[in-house]
């Protein structure tokens, strides 16, 4: 017989799935478990070691240590940073601060492993999958899908066609859609379970949280009853949800959010997509490179919140691949009769055989009980947060898509681990000024800061150059000059605010830029950095130069 001291335990159930892990080990006889007591009784052959009960134990979320070893004391946990509460005060059984956290994506894993090592005791509440959108229905499955077309664009249309003969690919989309799902599986695990399994201060609990008061959480279990959890810091970080207009029809039919589109074990012969922004653009253009006719219905123009250069070479690119861009073009209607979807738009009939509907998303909010614990939400249903992602509530923070935050994961992971320093007695702040951002479109768009309109709306006067890639020697020898990279300077003293690009691997071009402006530099400073040549970041010093030079007049490699 071993018997086991069970840290992270909070009800009846957590103990039947402590008991579960461990009957599952090789030679474990039975095991009896009380979550009260917070101990496990284990029946095991000759043989089974304590580390491989561990083991299993922390596989299922919780921790395991001998009985007779004590848990770090109050005063270890004390000598690290930020655990009293206010006042002074702590109310965990060992002393150290309690944080719930909400969610268990980019924001929450952020914020609940920041919070662990700050020495609280963090209790994270999770109703569906772990890792969140990004992980399991977003970036993740999105860009190796976006990877895959690109690489059966390129088998059948490249700019080499004339010496390396091109031949339409295959797409087997069962195969690639379970290596998608595999990598997915791995990063979940290995960035989010493993982690939290692994981590001392760290219990997981799978259920629907609602609010019952301003420090107290009332959790509906994946496997029934309900749970109470007490907190004295709470992170509330739920995200978005895919949101769907308000169109006559729409909600009686099988249309596909992006989640159904990047599950789909089929390329629809005909696509229509609903929506202009990142995600219809990026997966419309994948879908089109896998052997979709693809139809974009976008209400204004492509990427119309960005400057109108964007969205023009975009379409352009989107044309020349045979993509069908419906400009000002909105459904009034949809219907689907037999096995197609029927639309009806201020430009006549459209039919197709599948839907995409990508018009935003919106934040998870309801059903939390927000307004008893005295969390105020804006116009649009988000969180309202400071920039130390405060709530209205005293002691509740958010951070990530459920907030007014814009809608990047990176975003939400710095949004998540300022909280939990502010949480844990820091002072943590989130700067946007030199955010950067990717549309994964080929080819890519990239921008950080102002775009010129929006300088001008700051009253900020301008001076913008704009280079064409026939300009780019790295452009040049791949056959590819589509797009274009534009830079933005304040008036006078020529500092750097903003910059746009469309360009293959703008991804790639843009953090440079980003770190220049962090560093306040003027063009002039920008254009008399070393770039190393035929690179595509090197269009970032040749835009630079046409504030001063003429880049037609120079050698490929001129300084």
């Amino acid at each position: 017989m071993m018997t086991l001291k069970i840290d992270g335990m909070t009800c009846a159930s957590c103990a039947e799935h402590v008991r579960q892990a461990l009957e599952n080990v090789p030679g474990v006889r039975s095991a009896a478990v009380s979550w009260p007591n917070a101990l496990a009784d284990v029946a095991i052959d000759e043989g089974v070691s304590h580390e491989t009960l561990a083991a299993a134990v922390r596989t299922a979320g919780y921790r395991a240590r001998d009985a007779d070893v004590p848990p770090r004391s109050a005063g270890q946990l004390d000598q690290a940073p930020g655990r009293a509460r206010a006042g002074g005060q702590r109310s965990g059984d060992d002393g150290a601060l309690r944080v719930a956290v909400i969610g268990s994506g980019g924001a929450a894993m952020a914020a609940a492993l920041k919070a662990a090592e700050n020495g609280a005791r963090v209790t994270l509440i999770e109703r569906g999958t772990i890792g969140g959108t990004c992980v399991n229905v977003g970036c993740v499955p999105s860009k190796i899908m976006i990877r895959a077309a690109h690489v059966a664009h390129l088998r059948q249309s490249s700019p080499f066609d004339a010496g390396i003969s091109a031949t339409a690919p295959v797409i087997d989309r069962s195969r690639l859609l379970a290596q998608q799902q595999g990598r997915v599986d791995e990063l979940r695990h290995a960035k989010y379970e493993g982690i939290l399994a692994s981590n001392a201060n760290t219990a997981v609990l799978h259920g629907a949280a609602r609010f019952k008061d301003s420090h107290t959480l009332t959790v509906a279990l994946t496997t029934g009853g309900q749970h109470d959890v007490s907190f004295d810091r709470c992170l509330i970080a739920t995200g978005a949800n895919a949101a769907v207009p308000p169109i006559d029809g729409l909600k009686h039919t099988p249309y596909w959010t992006s989640t159904e589109a990047l599950a789909s074990v089929t390329i629809p012969r005909r696509l229509a997509v609903i929506g202009s922004s990142v995600v219809a653009v990026e997966l419309a253009q994948a879908f089109a490179r896998l052997g979709s006719r693809v139809t974009i219905l976008a209400r204004h123009t492509l990427l119309f919140h960005e400057d109108p250069a964007i969205g023009a070479a975009v379409t352009a690119a989107f044309r020349a691949e045979g993509i069908d861009v419906l400009e000002q073009t909105q459904a009034s209607k949809v219907a689907h009769i037999g096995s197609e979807f029927v639309l009806a738009t201020n430009h006549g009939e459209l039919r197709a055989d599948q839907l995409l509907v990508a018009t935003g998303r919106s934040a998870n909010t309801s059903g939390l009980n927000l307004e008893r614990a005295g969390v105020q939400l804006d116009g649009r249903g988000a969180i309202v947060i400071d920039a130390g992602m405060r709530t209205s509530a005293p002691d509740i923070y958010a951070a990530g898509d459920c907030t007014d935050l814009p809608q990047f994961v990176y975003v939400a992971a710095a949004a998540g681990t300022r909280a939990a320093i502010n949480m844990t007695g820091g002072d943590g702040r989130l700067n946007l000024d030199t955010m950067p951002a990717v549309v994964f479109t080929d080819p890519q768009v990239a921008t950080v800061g102002y775009t010129e309109a929006q300088a001008h709306q700051a009253g900020i006067e301008t001076d913008s150059r704009t280079l064409t890639l026939d300009n780019v020697p790295r452009a040049l020898v791949n056959f590819d000059t589509r797009g274009f990279i534009k830079l933005v300077a304040e008036a006078g003293s020529g500092r750097l605010i903003g910059v746009q690009a469309v360009a293959p691997h703008a991804g790639e071009i843009i953090q440079t830029a980003a770190l220049a402006m962090h560093a306040r530099m003027t063009v002039r400073e920008l254009a008399d950095q070393l770039f190393p040549y035929l690179t595509m970041v090197e269009g970032l010093k040749l835009a630079a130069q046409t504030f001063i030079k003429d880049v037609a007049q120079l050698s490929c490699c001129a300084g």
